[in-house]
């Protein structure tokens, strides 16, 4: 994931710089506007891959919480069981 991530970002900014250029050279402010949307584009793609691995990184924990809630109320469910 992460090369496709560096790809991307690559190629966005690959983008904004060519359309910046076309923009300049050919007087062409509205090729200067796509330029910064690829950019601000690049920025929001760096930003969800963050988020994407911090939230990879959360799961092996929520996975051993969620154990220890289904071992709670299978004791809990067998407890009842035995007393009826």
């Amino acid at each position: 994931m992460k090369l496709l991530t560096a790809v991307t970002v690559g190629l966005l900014l690959f983008n904004a710089t060519l359309l910046a250029w076309a923009g300049v050279a050919m007087q062409r402010p509205w090729l200067l506007v796509a330029a910064g949307v690829c950019v601000v584009s690049c920025v929001l793609v760096v930003l969800a891959w963050r988020r994407y691995r911090r939230i990879l990184a959360e799961l092996p924990e929520d996975r051993r919480a969620m154990k220890r809630e289904v071992e709670s109320i299978r004791e809990l469910l067998q407890g009842r069981h035995i007393h009826n």
